[in-house]
């Protein structure tokens, strides 16, 4: 078998979508099958090509037996809708590129991961000329993402999108995607359930775990043993409305133990940092993001992690920074609509997080406070209970090759 997955993330992309193909890839390669990929230069989630790289020049490297192409791409500082659109559209145009330079070193199958949506188009005809079967990963449902964030909202412009996106969705030859959630809306959407494949996002259970001690790190960060720690670790975008982080942190900041700590990159992150100057939160702290040698020592200092969304989100991404924290048997504050994939799953495994209403600072606040004056010995068992039976990274990824082998056959 031989694959070809196109992505705009990466490694060394240590967060979201990068992380995960930066996982998969090397792992097809472990099982004996020839895999190579076309992405970007790693920026993400800085909104910053890395040390050297270029968002202009071409660049093949070989990376853990998986030949990887790097595409040019335009990366905008300061990312709005339109920005982002073009960002979407050059990667398409350059991507489409490399997939020409393999006309005569045709793959089996190709795996394209939305986002981004734009490469469908060049996808398919490059499959239509070589035989080649397609599959598109479904992270983010980027359409549904940008009516949810109100960037689009012209009522005629949203129906010619959608009746795009249906279009393309059915010309592959199967979809998958990382909750039973965005399998239903990818059916929603006309695709036959048949051609739907559930593959989640994991967790890797033997390198995350509760045993590990955050000890030594939140003595590094300056922290007292007693201090209590509530985490946000992951991108600092606009779309995660972390602003009402900020809000707990000015109601709680009477409380001399408690600090709130946002460890990230993002668009939006120097937003943030003037807004926590404006407000003067001497309780809240920024850090950048961790190497991934440390995530679990990070992981085990926080006594509450925070996941949060705005509403009409949830069900068209979803945060792949959970599945680390149940790993971890974190504590887990969740912004989610109850008729959500996560307001769902916290009710069908009470105790694996807390799940509240989003942008409501009032009930955030309140849940906050309850969950920080729990009295607490252990880790969430729940939550790693869950992750072993359902995050186990070699069972997810053997389960989807199976599924990719029928596709071929």
């Amino acid at each position: 078998m031989k694959i070809l997955l196109t992505s705009l993330n990466y490694f060394p992309e240590m967060t979201g979508i990068g992380k995960y193909n930066g996982d998969f890839c090397p792992e097809l390669v472990k099982r004996g099958i020839d895999t190579s990929v076309i992405v970007a230069p790693p920026y993400y989630p800085e909104w910053e090509v890395h040390g050297g790289y270029s968002s202009f020049k071409f660049k093949t490297e070989l990376i853990d037996g998986v030949k990887v192409t790097r595409c040019p791409l335009y990366v905008p500082k300061t990312p709005t809708t339109i920005k982002r659109i073009l960002h979407l559209f050059s990667f398409s145009l350059t991507s489409s590129l490399a997939l020409l330079g393999r006309l005569f070193n045709k793959p089996d199958l190709i795996i394209l991961v939305q986002p981004t949506l734009f490469c469908s188009p060049f996808v398919l005809m490059f499959a239509k000329l070589t035989g080649a079967k397609t599959v598109m990963h479904i992270q983010d449902f980027e359409v549904d993402a940008m009516f949810g964030l109100g960037m689009v909202t012209e009522g005629r412009v949203i129906k010619i999108i959608k009746c795009v996106e249906r279009w393309l969705l059915n010309k592959f030859d199967a979809i998958s995607t990382i909750s039973y959630s965005m399998v239903d809306n990818a059916v929603e959407k006309g695709v036959d359930r048949d051609k739907v494949l559930y593959f989640p996002n994991w967790s890797d259970i033997h390198f995350v775990t509760p045993e590990t001690c955050g000890d030594n790190l939140k003595k590094e960060w300056g922290f007292n043993h007693s201090d209590k720690i509530v985490l946000y670790a992951g991108n600092v975008g606009k779309k995660q409305g972390l602003e009402i982080v900020l809000d707990a942190a000015k109601h709680l900041s009477e409380l001399s133990n408690v600090y709130f700590v946002i460890v990230g990159a993002g668009g939006h992150v120097d937003v943030l940092k003037k807004l926590a100057r404006e407000m003067r939160l001497t309780n809240l702290i920024f850090k950048p993001l961790q190497p991934w040698e440390r995530v679990p020592e990070m992981l085990a200092l926080a006594d509450v992690h925070l996941v949060i969304q705005k509403k009409g989100v949830a069900d068209a991404v979803l945060p792949s920074k959970l599945t680390n924290i149940l790993s971890a048997g974190g504590h887990a504050l969740v912004t989610a609509e109850l008729s959500s994939e996560l307001g769902k799953l916290s009710q069908r495994f009470p105790g694996i997080f807390t799940c509240i209403e989003p942008e409501s600072i009032d009930v955030f606040v309140i849940a906050l406070n309850e969950m920080l004056n729990q009295k607490r010995t252990t880790f969430n068992s729940v939550a790693r209970t869950f992750s072993e039976v359902y995050l186990d990274k070699d069972k997810i990824i053997n389960s989807y090759i199976s599924d990719l082998g029928e596709i071929l056959a």
